[in-house]
């Protein structure tokens, strides 16, 4: 697969988001969990993601125990300060707590050290700059290589890369969320940080497989998502169709088109697309083969504009969580 860079780490162009093969979006099957794992890795994945908070460990110890004798062949990302305490999610970026958890996770993973560990979420109770510099700590510790902000603003990126120089920024962006568009992006590429997109694919809505929230398993966490409730599916799904047939225009699935948008954007940006079924893994990785004219990502981009998708991404309950540029 061919390679991009994020900030000072190379890896393949397309990477791997692992949530799914332990939360999110309903059961996932062990042993096919790990034939993606090694598919991935197999057609030139060398970029995997995952968190502390997924599956509270379970995808880390999942990764760590499929993975672990192939560990020199891709670079892992994990994340700490999102915390699941008796069933109720929260946010801590305490220096405490950053160490506490990173230690849990090696121990989950088998490994000595993550290439890059981002915090999850800015903890509005801590100032950016302790996060940070507890982060800072641990690379002279040995224990991550680089240090990543996720959902973060341009304001709190900035603070924080004056304390210590922040290598990737991890937010959800596609065809239907630009909301980096606004003031992050400017300023990754001012600072020279590394843009690393999730959900490219708007949770497989963009794929076009996702037609009724109702049919979704219980405990898929788009059953909850505005934008795939009620009236606001049936519009946005009316863009989706349109979207199917500019795919079906480059003899391209949607997802394929979804993600050659996102990597047409910037020469670095690096999606990761999440899946737990092999059969994706090897859909995904086609995407960076592609060949869009520039008209067709225009038309799609057009589609999807910011004014015509209709719902907001989270629950209330989890925007709240969010660091917005305002």
């Amino acid at each position: 697969m061919q390679e991009r860079n994020i900030g000072a780490l190379k890896v393949s162009a397309i990477g791997l988001g692992c949530m799914s093969m332990s939360q999110g979006y309903g059961a996932a099957d062990r042993d096919e969990s790990e034939r993606a794992l090694h598919r991935a890795l197999d057609v030139g994945y060398t970029f995997l993601d995952t968190a502390s908070v997924y599956g509270v460990g379970h995808n880390e110890t999942l990764i760590g125990e499929v993975l672990g004798s192939r560990r020199d062949e891709f670079t892992l990302a994990s994340k700490c300060g999102i915390i699941n305490r008796d069933g109720k999610r929260g946010v801590d970026g305490s220096p405490e707590n950053i160490k506490q958890t990173l230690e849990e996770s090696l121990q989950r993973l088998g490994m000595e050290y993550i290439d890059l560990y981002y915090l999850h979420r800015r903890d509005f109770n801590v100032p950016i700059e302790e996060s940070v510099g507890a982060l800072a700590d641990e690379i002279r510790s040995g224990k991550i290589g680089h240090i990543g902000l996720s959902e973060c603003s341009s304001e709190t990126l900035r603070k924080a890369h004056g304390e210590h120089p922040i290598c990737a920024v991890q937010s959800e962006y596609s065809l239907w969320t630009r909301d980096p568009e606004y003031k992050v992006l400017e300023c990754c590429k001012e600072l020279g940080i590394g843009f690393v997109p999730f959900s490219p694919l708007g949770r497989a809505f963009l794929a076009g497989v996702v037609r009724d929230a109702e049919v979704l398993e219980e405990g898929d966490m788009r059953k909850t998502m505005p934008r795939f409730t009620g009236e606001n599916i049936e519009h946005n799904l009316k863009l989706v169709d349109e979207f199917l047939t500019i795919a079906a225009d480059n003899s391209c699935t949607a997802a394929q088109l979804a993600l050659a948008w996102v990597m047409a954007q910037d020469p670095d940006f690096v999606p990761i697309p999440g899946t737990k079924h092999v059969k994706f893994v090897e859909e995904n990785a086609a995407a960076v083969d592609l060949n869009i004219s520039e008209t067709d990502l225009d038309r799609a981009g057009e589609l999807f504009a910011a004014d015509a998708v209709k719902g907001e991404r989270y629950h209330p309950s989890q925007m709240i969580s969010l660091d917005p540029d305002s």
